[in-house]
């Protein structure tokens, strides 16, 4: 089920919210997850099990990995929740892609073919994998207690705004709110916000840029130039970032509508000076997620500069390799681990130390665009294609852009340029503190909301009316990450 769509605008979403409003804050849990798991088998049934497969599990684990065990049942139910949690996340996402590898192998050897069986991926299952994991990690070490109420674990695992593709939310950040969860107006008011700018993101600017960035992923080889490539990359630029970016905002809305706090999972990315802080911007609930259970456990940045580039590659590699099972996705981690070891050479750091501000913006965009050509592209040949038509090394195509893309796809691709960058929060907190002065000039006794007060409401109002129009016009439109 699509956040998107039109059933969950206007049927399961009103449902999910009055539901929780008027049943008692005993039963909102059981309701919640209820609704939760009819939306996880809306278009996949039998993948349910999978997931409450890993809920059962892990609530288990959680118990044998508790601080008042013994130390050896602790390291057993550790080992146990690492092999039995990554283990179902490799066969199902990483068999097709390993059993091609070594078929390939194989045949180079002139040794028989391996039959493997074709497993269909479930959604979402890297995203509540790493959830649940995070969890018994963190019970193990001590920064938790454990859930001893399996209703309120499962519906940290299962709850439905952040399930399918995040963000990665950490057990210690809902702890409370799964047990007593406040609901106040302006919370829910902050939620329908939050929402609302996400759906706009996906459906207004992701979408429309996807034509020209599927227009032209789409052509073959040889009728790539540079005036394609180019544009290809940048469309798709902002697609995936307005998509991916729209779905965490409408997830954290809808948290926001349910009682819960989500993490905000992206922070203007686009506006980074350096690859290293693009990173703190980008999907930062994944990148945190790696940080402290994998690059710490590693030895962080503490072992020096060889040990610490070691780290980061790892670190990257498997970044890579979590958004698919794809070579591709791992060259992908691969550059933007070569990236990041190069900025914290003592020549990276004296050069990003002393370059001007739009030289260091110019290069980290140029280093994660570069790096969204290997993360779309369908194989490495492609990848190869657009580099050349990039650097302006393939024959120029007699076709016209606007055979391929039309006017709304490039207002898509500016107007998202615009606005990926941190110019929005700069006019809102200007304009919440003008809101704030027209208040206090303002007469309480009067109850008028004021001029920016009405203007707001009835851009909110214009805002939601378009995306409606939008949606149900449009075809289907699955978000970028659902298959990761």
């Amino acid at each position: 089920m699509l956040f998107s769509s039109l059933f969950f605008l206007f049927v399961f979403l009103p449902l999910a919210v009055w539901g929780h409003l008027l049943l008692p804050p005993r039963a909102r849990n059981a309701w919640l997850l209820a609704l939760s798991l009819v939306f996880y088998a809306w278009g996949e049934p039998s993948f349910v099990l999978v997931m409450l497969g890993s809920i059962v599990g892990n609530y288990a684990l959680g118990f044998a990995v508790a601080p008042t065990r013994s130390p050896r049942v602790r390291r057993t139910g550790l080992l146990l929740a690492l092999m039995a949690n990554l283990g179902v996340l490799a066969t199902f996402k990483y068999l097709s892609l390993f059993g091609e590898t070594l078929n390939a192998l194989l045949a180079s050897l002139g040794v028989v073919r391996l039959e493997l069986p074709a497993l269909a991926l479930p959604i979402g299952i890297s995203f509540f994998t790493f959830q649940a994991l995070s969890y018994v990690i963190d019970v193990h070490r001590g920064q938790v207690a454990v859930q001893r109420s399996f209703l309120d674990f499962a519906l940290y695992v299962a709850l439905f705004p952040q399930l399918i593709a995040g963000p990665i939310v950490r057990y210690k950040e809902v702890e409370v709110q799964l047990a007593h969860r406040m609901l106040r107006a302006s919370t829910m008011a902050s939620g329908v916000r939050w929402f609302l700018y996400g759906l706009a993101k996906k459906v207004l600017i992701a979408d429309t840029a996807a034509r020209a960035a599927e227009a032209i992923f789409a052509l073959p080889n040889e009728a790539l130039d540079f005036r394609f490539a180019w544009l290809g990359v940048c469309a798709y630029t902002i697609q995936i970032y307005f998509d991916f970016s729209g779905y965490s905002d409408m997830a954290v809305g809808l948290g926001r509508l349910l009682g819960f706090r989500f993490p905000q999972n992206f922070k203007h990315p686009y506006g980074s000076r350096t690859i290293t802080e693009f990173w703190r911007r980008w999907h930062r609930t994944l990148s945190g997620w790696f940080r402290d259970y994998l690059y710490v456990p590693l030895g962080g940045n503490r072992g020096g500069a060889w040990k610490t580039t070691r780290n980061l590659w790892i670190v990257f590699l498997l970044c890579g390799l979590w958004h698919g099972a794809s070579w591709s996705f791992v060259l992908w981690g691969a550059w933007h681990g070569l990236l990041l070891s190069l900025e914290r050479t003592q020549l990276g750091l004296a050069l990003l130390g002393r370059a001007p501000r739009p030289l260091l913006h110019l290069w980290t965009m140029l280093g994660v665009m570069l790096g969204w050509v290997l993360f779309n592209a369908r194989d490495l040949s492609q990848a190869l294609a657009f580099y050349r038509a990039m650097l302006g090394l393939s024959p120029a195509n007699a076709m016209h852009l606007a055979e391929l893309v039309d006017a709304d796809a490039l207002a898509a691709i500016l107007g998202g340029a615009l606005l990926a960058l941190p110019i929005a929060p700069a006019l809102g907190r200007r304009l919440s503190r003008w809101r704030r002065h027209e208040r206090r000039s303002t007469s309480a006794a009067s109850g008028r909301f004021g001029f920016l007060g009405v203007a707001h409401l009835v851009g909110l109002a214009a805002l939601a009316w378009l995306c409606a129009s939008f949606v149900a016009a449009q075809t289907y439109s699955p978000f970028l990450y659902f298959r990761f």
